[in-house]
């Protein structure tokens, strides 16, 4: 009698246990709700209505309304029709180039620009994470770039070469030293890339990748900081005593970079491909981009440049799904309750 006594009385006190830890879950979230709730304000009643119009300016067709008739404008609803000319249009007039020409060679050019990038941040967290004197200021170094090159730097760098190519009346040869790779176009040619890979047999599809990545090197080392970054918090996160158990067992420099620091680097892999992605394909440098926004933004709606958005939108979308999913075969979450 008294066994079960006690046992209903475990029985109560658990469950008055398992109810409070709801209630703190709930408070919890209740406070997760309270902090997103800015965003989740401005999402509905200032982004949402954007997002909209501009789907609806991109079905539609514009017309101005004269001042003298009350002005405004009005839509005329038209399909498909700007996103087929869209497909047809135009956007260099030398060469012929379409809207959709551009838009699978930038493709190709990113993609390149992504791989080089998250290898490049790699290798350069790795080195960073090893134990050597002034790794501090080292690591500072390399992150250095991500502040010069951004924003305002840019364009203020920009500026000041285009004034300078303006003031000598000469704009090719001039080494600016800008984002677009500076003067290593030279020192590729004296290198001679090309010749050296064929000589080695390789084909030309990759010389050309190389030598667009060795040309374009400024621009992908100032654009891995933030991966670098990201890279060597999740290096740091690996506890020193795996390492030390896979040296014990004898376990070579390349096995353990195999084995056991790139599958828990996985994650990280993920995130950084994703964030890469992102700021590749709206990047102020990037041809389409530019094409859609253009060097001077104005008021008045344009529903071809919407349709462009819209459709960028979706390859967008569709490459970081194929990221994603690419990523995600091969990513290794580590469990805390695992034996």
């Amino acid at each position: 009698m008294n066994n079960t006594i006690a046992k209903q009385k475990k029985e109560k006190s658990s469950s008055k246990r398992m109810h409070k830890g709801a209630s703190l879950n709930a408070r919890r979230a209740r406070k997760g709700w309270i902090f997103v709730l800015p965003f989740v304000i401005g999402l509905v009643l200032i982004y949402l209505p954007v997002i909209f119009e501009s789907i609806s300016y991109s079905f539609a067709s514009y017309t101005r309304i004269p001042a003298i008739q009350g002005g405004g404008y009005t839509l005329t609803w038209v399909g498909f029709k700007n996103y087929k000319e869209v497909f047809s249009s135009t956007v260099d007039a030398n060469t012929g180039e379409t809207f959709i020409e551009m838009l699978v060679k930038s493709l190709g050019t990113q993609a390149i620009d992504i791989i080089a990038i998250l290898m490049l941040s790699l290798f350069i967290a790795v080195l960073l994470n090893q134990k050597m004197v002034g790794r501090a200021a080292f690591r500072a170094i390399f992150f250095i770039p991500v502040v010069v090159g951004a924003g305002i730097m840019t364009r203020i760098d920009a500026t000041s070469a285009e004034i300078l190519a303006t003031a000598s009346g000469v704009i090719e040869g001039i080494d600016t030293g800008s984002v677009e790779g500076g003067g290593m176009s030279s020192i590729v040619s004296a290198m001679d890339i090309g010749a050296i890979f064929a000589n080695l047999g390789f084909g030309s599809g990759l010389v050309d990748i190389v030598t667009g990545i060795v040309e374009n090197i400024f621009n992908i080392v100032n654009r891995s900081g933030v991966q670098m970054l990201i890279f060597l918090a999740g290096l740091q996160s690996i506890s020193p005593s795996v390492y030390e158990s896979c040296q014990m067992e004898g376990a070579s420099s390349w096995e353990i970079f195999w084995k056991i620091t790139l599958p828990m680097l996985s994650p990280i892999i993920l995130t950084n491909a994703i964030y890469t992605v992102i700021d590749a394909f709206t990047s102020e440098s990037n041809e389409v981009m530019l094409q859609i926004v253009g060097e001077d933004i104005t008021l008045t709606p344009d529903p071809i440049l919407s349709a462009k958005a819209w459709l960028y939108f979706a390859v967008v979308a569709v490459a970081l799904i194929l990221v994603t999913a690419i990523c995600s075969s091969f990513v290794f979450y580590q469990r805390r309750n695992d034996n």
